[in-house]
């Protein structure tokens, strides 16, 4: 299957930050134990990367790799941690309007709208 370079350049970028995200995620955990809501955000983050991948899948892409895992440095405090958090999802939901506009593919703009969804709720 082919697809267009816009498409395929969406679906990086936005795969690449879903692994910053889980790898923040992480990194909080990491430092601050199993808190909420740090525990539920990597197991939705997980879901994105997965709903991320099948696109990369069905269009014959090849996914970039994670170069996030291990490489995110958590905030000093939880209370900054929560801050960061935040901004993240605000940050995701704009980034997403973007790609969503450069993204040829019907089904894979639908799951980018989907992902825009959950980042602003």
């Amino acid at each position: 299957m082919t697809t267009d370079d816009g498409t395929a350049t969406a679906l990086a970028e936005a795969l690449d930050d879903e692994y910053k995200a889980r790898a923040t995620y992480r990194a909080v955990i990491d430092a601050f134990g199993l808190v909420r809501p740090f525990v539920n955000i990597v197991r939705s983050e997980e879901r994105h990367i997965a709903a991320l991948l099948a696109h990369f899948a069905r269009l014959g892409l090849a996914p970039p790799k994670d170069r996030w895992a291990g490489n995110v440095a958590p905030p000093p405090t939880l209370e900054a941690a929560c801050a960061a958090g935040v901004t993240a999802e605000i940050e995701n939901a704009a980034m997403y309007d973007r790609l969503i506009a450069m993204t040829g593919d019907a089904a894979a703009r639908m799951v980018m709208e989907n992902l825009r969804a959950a980042s602003q709720d």
